[in-house]
């Protein structure tokens, strides 16, 4: 996977932070049919997303082939402070992953 796979925001608004974040990935099922070849595409997807703040894990899912090509994810969470950060992972089918930090604002 490329480097950079996660856009990541997140802000602070009245006691309440509200973190957005695209993830750029294929999400294959391992149900479609390559047109030219004939071949099924195998499956390639995201299994775990976590995201924390600090030591905390804000969320913890485990996502399987029903999940769209590049997953957009919003949540919010009671706290947070503006400066610090929170950190969204995810791991796939393949043993790639990638992670990101995005400073509360």
């Amino acid at each position: 996977m490329a480097t950079k796979t996660i856009e990541i925001r997140a802000k602070y608004n009245s006691g309440t932070t509200t973190v957005n974040a695209l993830i750029t990935h294929p999400m294959e099922s391992g149900h479609r049919i390559n047109s030219k070849t004939g071949d099924t595409i195998p499956p390639h997807f995201i299994q775990k997303v976590t995201c924390r703040y600090k030591e905390t894990v804000l969320l913890a899912a485990q996502w399987g082939i029903g999940m769209p090509m590049n997953p957009y994810l919003s949540f919010s969470f009671e706290g947070g402070k503006k400066g610090e950060h929170v950190v969204l992972k995810w791991t796939d089918n393949k043993g790639n992953n990638d992670f990101a930090k995005a400073v509360i604002k």
